[in-house]
């Protein structure tokens, strides 16, 4: 299983001269597995150049998996170019609500007047998929959705193939039930990311801007790390960097986060774009 993250910022995209090392796109990220199975994570704006690439590949067949529908985990969808070639088939998978149904939710997103398309004249052929409530499997990668803290209908993500294992909790905030000393049945997200080889989870805040965003979904670093160590996930990787956060201050946060972490496990990385993180036999083997 190879993990390739193309975007890793929260709330907006922030381009700019101070956020060329760790990058300006907002949630998107790449699983291949077998070197053919192509699954997204969300689309925010990092999959635009995702698309690109997936065209230079040649890709048929795709799953989006949708954690929730934030425009900055969606925005991308709109400029995604795999949409536009009409052999390719799109398949969305995203969360249930007692409104509307996925499609026409992003379709409030993907027609006039905030796009001049709509969703429905695409070439490609779009299947949707609310989420099922058992795990499901998709050419070989087991996948396993549950709701977590995070305003709006909002899921996590487990995917699990025969040698790797990866959680995917990019808007989160298990703070407000709490982590540690509970019982990870009792923490949101907990049974999601118990035991996995790699989980890349929500850091957008520092600590001492915790009080005035409780409640607003998001995790502190030391929450992120908390929540790493109680789930006993092997790697922990941080995402969804808040918009104002400029390279420095990112390096800062890995040199906070590397401070707190256990001694029995990898130090956390600081999610990137272009972080490309392969998994084997439970190990992570490159990034």
């Amino acid at each position: 299983m190879q993990v390739k993250i193309w975007g890793c910022r929260g709330s907006i995209a922030a381009p700019g001269a101070d956020t060329v090392a760790y990058g300006g796109n907002t949630s998107c990220v790449e699983v291949v597995h077998g070197g053919e199975t192509t699954l997204i994570l969300d689309a925010g704006s990092g999959i635009r150049a995702l698309g690109v690439d997936l065209t230079r590949r040649g890709t048929r067949r795709i799953h989006l998996l949708l954690t929730h529908l934030h425009l900055d985990h969606l925005e991308g969808l709109r400029f995604f170019a795999p949409l536009w070639d009409a052999r390719v088939t799109v398949e969305i998978w995203g969360p249930r609500s007692p409104v509307l149904s996925l499609r026409d939710r992003i379709l409030r997103a993907f027609s006039p007047p905030l796009f001049p398309l709509d969703l429905r004249d695409v070439p490609a052929r779009v299947v949707f998929h609310t989420l099922p409530k058992e795990p499901w499997l998709v050419e070989g990668v087991t996948l396993r959705a549950d709701l977590v803290m995070h305003p709006g209908p909002t899921v996590g993500y487990r995917l699990e193939s025969a040698t790797a294992s990866f959680a995917y909790l990019p808007d989160h905030e298990p703070a407000l039930t709490g982590i540690e000393g509970r019982s990870l049945d009792w923490i949101s997200g907990g049974a999601l990311a118990r035991g996995v080889d790699l989980v890349l989870h929500d850091a957008q805040y520092l600590e001492d801007e915790y009080d005035s965003k409780i409640g607003w979904g998001h995790s502190t670093v030391d929450q992120a790390v908390a929540f790493w160590r109680e789930v006993q996930a092997k790697q922990l990787v941080l995402f969804h960097h808040d918009p104002d956060r400029s390279d420095r201050q990112l390096e800062a946060i890995k040199d906070r986060a590397v401070g707190l972490s256990p001694d029995d496990r990898p130090p956390p990385l600081v999610a990137r774009e272009g972080l490309v993180i392969e998994l084997t036999d439970g190990k992570r083997l490159a990034d």
